[in-house]
């Protein structure tokens, strides 16, 4: 029964988090093309009253004429609409969700004793201090260098090497994983906390200047822009982080770090893309075509991560004493139930049987294992997610012989 509810808990915040983010990246990716499609407005009215741009659209049968002042209004509206919500959903739904599966089961999704053996205390400290760190840096980088000569180009080169880094170094302390996860959760550590730290306060600041009827210091307003600039940059390179952990054969790799700065790299440039793309359909330039190199990069991260799809550059796996399937000379385990029945026993029975059945998943008898067959083969052979960091051990020669356990299944299936 507690797994039971713990699954639903999994299940119900993940499904809250995907709904707020939906709305924060919405409004965020709808506030950026806004700012790269205004133009200067022609009408004297508007610009007596220090609109600096504005654009006309239609959509869901009515239309819109947003308008953006230089500074702030002259005078202050009643009512004002704030976007922080969907920023402060987002993480605080995404760190329970991490904490229900991640933190509260550090031995099993942070810990891969083949990368870094340690306890799960320490384990958890150290994920913690990484999202602590790297907005600490992110942030004194932005702090340093703004304001200076190339300061936004030195920024944004310094920031591109703390990515890495950040990268780099979880993949070398946590599982493949939970590396993956962990390193798009301190970029959106740092997103949430542009806008509570600087974002918001900025704005706020901005207001109380007006009521107190003093004049509007534009740093504010330059400070969110830059921090809005960063959070949607950031934003595909998180999601395809967060996404792609989901495919064991991608972050099980030995080189799993390149593999992930390059998809997040890839996800910068598609978001640089729909950048220019609105500021050029603004002014009537053309696309530049450095749009097409994160095509070009994801084509070449696909034929480069061929040997990771099929075993061949996955990291190798833990020794495990008395392994009776072992693989013969040929590096090929012979398909008889036997050796099929000792694979299974050994590496998957363990956490599905009858007194502990994962997912709802049994092993421990041949007619469980043929009901859970498709399951099994999607899991250990597809996306090779199973077993969870690979903790029993299983072969590139056993996953092999599961292959071809399944395949031959279903060929005879399809002869009767």
């Amino acid at each position: 029964m507690e797994l039971y509810l713990l699954d639903w808990l999994n299940l119900l915040l993940r499904w809250a988090h995907v709904i707020v983010s939906i709305a924060w990246i919405g409004s965020s990716f709808y506030f950026v093309f806004l700012d790269n499609s205004l133009v200067k407005p022609t009408d004297p009215d508007l610009r007596s009253k220090g609109v600096d741009g504005e654009i006309w659209a239609v959509h869901g049968g009515g239309f819109y004429n947003p308008q953006k002042y230089l500074v702030a209004p002259k005078t202050l509206p009643e009512k004002l609409h704030w976007f922080f919500w969907e920023s402060y959903s987002t993480w605080l739904t995404g760190f329970a969700l991490f904490t229900v599966l991640y933190l509260f089961n550090a031995e099993s999704f942070l810990i891969d004793r083949r990368v870094f053996d340690w306890s799960p205390a320490a384990a958890t400290m150290a994920a913690l201090a990484l999202l602590a760190g790297f907005w600490v840096a992110y942030d004194a980088i932005c702090r340093l260098f703004t304001g200076r000569a190339q300061g936004e180009r030195i920024i944004g080169i310094l920031v591109a090497g703390l990515v890495i880094g950040a990268a780099w170094l979880a993949c070398q302390l946590f599982s493949g994983r939970a590396a993956f996860l962990l390193t798009g959760a301190m970029m959106a550590t740092a997103m949430s906390a542009n806008v509570l730290i600087w974002i918001i306060p900025g704005q706020r600041k901005v207001i109380a200047q007006m009521k107190a009827g003093q004049p509007v210091d534009p740093i504010h307003g330059q400070r969110g822009k830059q921090r809005s600039v960063h959070n949607t940059y950031f934003t595909l390179p998180v999601l395809i982080a967060m996404l792609s952990n989901h495919y064991g054969w991608l972050y099980q790799g030995k080189s799993n770090w390149v593999v992930l700065v390059g998809m997040m790299l890839a996800g910068a440039l598609i978001r640089h893309s729909f950048v220019i793309r609105h500021k050029a359909l603004a002014t009537g330039q053309p696309v530049s075509w450095r749009t097409a190199i994160a095509g070009t990069l994801l084509i070449g991260l696909i034929v480069a991560a061929v040997g990771m799809r099929d075993g061949r550059f996955v990291a190798a796996a833990v020794p495990q004493a008395g392994n009776a399937a072992a693989p013969a000379a040929s590096g090929v385990i012979a398909l008889t139930e036997q050796n099929l029945r000792q694979v299974i026993d050994q590496r998957c029975v363990a956490c599905h049987n009858a007194g502990l059945a994962q997912k709802n998943v049994a092993l421990h008898t041949p007619e469980l294992l043929t009901q859970h067959a498709q399951a099994v083969y999607q899991q250990v052979v597809i996306t090779r997610q199973m077993p969870l960091n690979n903790a029993t051990g299983l072969t590139e020669a056993e996953r092999d012989l599961v292959k071809r356990w399944y395949d031959s299944m279903r060929q005879n299936s399809s002869s009767r």
